[in-house]
């Protein structure tokens, strides 16, 4: 589980114990999973530096102590390594199958000819072999040129990748080949194979490298939703101006149809905003003077004048941006083992070919060319590529389609606890209701009058920013216009508030805070309690210089949608649970509303986390879905902390996932996209790990042609990338997002 954090004012997320400087460099020149691995090594050596490569999506996240190493020093550490390394803004978004383009032409070009000279011996003209030298030479040297450059900048650090495993397959095939012609030995030459290993390993590399972009697109397009230009009111005029130049406090229009330019309050105007690319819901969601509108929505009808609040870093687009990245360049815990059988994967085969050759020539007792034959194919079978390749695409396609439905995975240890989790604790206000509470009733004692119970509570509860007080002034307000003062205000967590109003002792809450006051609730106004609690409405007692005044009850609708996400949760086979400070009667009642059958009621706030352990005590793996500033420590405490985006910042610092809109049936699709996401990922490694320990025998065992060997190694990785796609088609289980 995540600590606890805060946001500051850049967007940024600083813990409690001060945080390292985190940036994102993008790197070049990895062309397979020990490139990474060899690169992450190597920055994680420098003082103070903790860092990880994504091969996927060729960037390293690196967090470090700017007091002890510069940007500088880690730039220069990725090019010692042989690899080059930038901030991402001064790279430049290009196609990163591009460099492959034309040396796979030349290479198809040339080789179909080697092919059909080596396999149909009836079109063999005259000096074939030594056409075949000819064609075999521009492939191996100019096609092939990426792979031998890579082996050598590798060798000058000591070091072997899958590029040296290529580049040794290739250069063997046509040097062997080479000798024999010259010395016009009676044997087979292999320039066809020295072509086609080179083709079909380019062929792989163009295809990945446009699969890997694809896999990326998710979040590539999220950072393209936002507005270019905002119109700002100057002097009441509007004027154009580039939304990089927004501040806050800035006045700008948005006209029907246009992108809202940045997050902020709507000052004036009314319309429906689009909000699908930030939460994944369709339909539009109506605004008016005073509610808050995000950055990159649309305005879908009326004429809107907004104030900006948040610019930049710190909007609610570029967070959700930087909370994936982070996410999509995090290992997940199942990706470690396949780390370190990259790391010493190279090695490994170069020393089993060695030993396959050795092994036909002298105990085999076989001809110089089987065994170079077999020799040739376990150097070109073995693919650590698949492995480095299985995590990371199936995160970044995972984290993406997240991302478009308004969900924000903040790690990939997330995906193990999903799998893990048996009960779901479910907050009850703004979590299965709309968190808007409203004034269902007001109840005088016998004899009292409602007008002076009112004016007394509202005022009272004026001075307060809970939910309840909320209701209460405001209701207030509309019946009686002004409301008195309060002289001296004190809130109770839990419990309820107790103030001097126009010079009378006012205590608002719950019977035991009225207890505590000497004042006891007469049996009529007990048994409206119980009628009313009933109902679903939360009661609060009023009392006014120690004498009962009455009743007020509070009622919050539950979200239309909050039973079939409580049916979708039991589907995912597990068990939900209510947690809320109600009192039993009215938590039942909305227990029985939405389909929850166990509830933990009466619970104050900061006793909600000492309940997730009491359930995880009982041997439970708990999510907790939450959306208030009291419901932080439940969402750190459970093992898997899901927050309500629309609710408080510290609930979404805190949780592992964000739901950015307020549909509890996020939840659920939360839970099965990072199901999904993790059993592709095991799904990835068992075909990489399968296809190895399968092909590598036979190669040993000289049941695999050379040829072969390089389709099928160039097809596993393509394989791996392409199965991680399959995950930009999930949907919501029923309600079409």
């Amino acid at each position: 589980m995540s600590t606890p954090t805060a946001t500051t004012a850049d967007g940024s997320r600083t813990p409690a114990a001060e945080r390292p400087q985190r940036i994102e460099l993008a790197i070049s020149g990895m062309t397979c999973a020990t490139c990474a691995t060899r690169i992450e090594k190597r920055l994680n050596k420098l003082d103070g530096v903790a860092a990880s490569v994504n091969f996927a999506s060729e960037h390293a996240s690196v967090a470090f102590d700017a007091a002890r190493v510069g940007v500088e020093e880690l730039i220069g550490a990725v090019e010692a390594a042989g690899y080059g390394a930038a901030l991402p803004e001064a790279v430049t978004d290009g196609d990163p199958s591009r460099p492959y383009r034309w040396r796979l032409v030349l290479a198809v070009v040339l080789s179909v000819p080697l092919a059909i000279f080596a396999w149909v011996s009836a079109s063999r003209p005259p000096g074939w072999e030594w056409a075949s030298l000819v064609l075999a030479t521009p492939v191996v040297f100019y096609a092939g040129w990426p792979f031998h450059r890579a082996a050598v900048t590798n060798a000058r650090h000591g070091v072997a990748t899958m590029d040296t495993l290529i580049s040794v397959g290739t250069l063997a095939a046509w040097v062997w080949s080479t000798v024999v012609l010259a010395a016009g030995m009676s044997t087979s030459v292999y320039f066809d194979t020295a072509g086609a290993i080179t083709t079909l390993i380019l062929l792989g590399r163009y295809l990945e490298a446009r699969a890997k972009r694809r896999s990326g697109e998710a979040i590539r397009e999220l950072l393209e939703l936002g507005a270019k230009e905002a119109r700002v009111l100057a002097d009441g005029v509007e004027v154009l101006v580039p939304v990089e130049t927004l501040a806050l406090g800035d006045r700008f229009v948005v006209r029907p149809g246009e992108k809202i330019a940045t997050d902020g309050v709507v000052e004036s105007g009314s319309s429906a905003v689009d909000q699908s690319m930030l939460t994944g819901e369709s339909l539009p969601v109506d605004v008016g003077p005073g509610e808050t509108v995000a950055g990159a929505t649309v305005n879908t009808s009326g004429r809107l004048v907004v104030r900006a609040t948040r610019v930049g870093a710190s909007t609610a687009l570029a967070q959700i941006a930087r909370l994936v990245s982070e996410a999509q360049a995090g290992k997940a815990p199942v990706q470690r083992l396949a780390d370190r059988v990259s790391a010493v994967f190279v090695p490994t085969v170069i020393a089993v070919s060695a030993l396959t050759l050795i092994g036909w020539l002298f105990v085999g007792g076989a001809a110089a060319t089987a065994a170079f034959t077999a020799a040739v194919a376990v150097i070109v079978i073995a693919c650590p590529c698949a492995l480095g390749l299985a995590t990371p695409t199936a995160l970044m396609v995972g984290t993406g389609r997240g991302a478009q439905l308004g969900i924000v995975i903040k790690g990939p240890e997330v995906l193990e606890q999903t799998r893990q989790v048996t009960t779901v604790v479910l907050d009850k206000t703004g979590t299965l209701t709309e968190g808007k509470m409203t004034v269902a009733a007001v109840v005088p004692t016998r004899g009292s009058d409602d007008g002076r119970l009112l004016r007394l509570a509202a005022g009272a509860e004026d001075a307060s920013e809970h939910p309840i007080a909320r209701a209460i002034a405001d209701y207030g307000r509309e019946r009686l216009g002004t409301l008195p003062g309060v002289e001296s205000f004190s809130a109770r967590a839990g419990l309820g508030i107790e103030a001097v109003v126009d010079g009378h002792a006012v205590v608002i809450g719950r019977p035991s805070l009225l207890g505590d006051w000497g004042v006891r609730l007469p049996d009529e106004l007990a048994t409206k309690v119980a009628e009313l609690e009933a109902e679903g409405s939360t009661v609060v007692g009023v009392a006014v210089d120690g004498e009962v005044e009455g009743l007020v009850a509070v009622a919050d609708r539950i979200k239309a949608t909050s039973r079939q996400a409580v049916a979708e949760l039991r589907g995912l086979g597990l068990t939900p649970v209510l947690l809320t400070g109600d009192n039993e009667r009215t938590a039942r009642s909305v227990a029985a509303e939405v389909g929850i059958d166990r509830v933990l009621a009466g619970v104050l706030p900061e006793d909600k986390a000492a309940e997730v352990v009491r359930l995880q005590e009982a041997g439970e793996v708990v999510a907790m879905v939450g959306d208030g500033v009291n419901d932080a420590p439940a969402l750190a405490q459970a093992d898997l902390g899901l927050s309500i985006g629309t609710g408080a910042d510290v609930a979404v610092e805190a949780s592992d996932i964000t739901l950015v809109a307020g549909d509890l049936r996020a939840a659920a699709d939360a839970i099965r996209l990072s199901r999904r996401t993790l059993s592709t990922i095991k799904g990835n490694l068992f075909w990489a790990f399968g296809y190895n320990v399968a092909a590598i025998p036979l190669a040993v065992a000289g049941l695999v042609n050379p040829i072969v060997a390089a389709g099928a190694m160039a097809f596993s990785s393509v394989f791996v990338v392409t199965n991680s796609l399959r995950l930009r088609r999930f949907a919501s289980a029923d309600h079409g997002r």
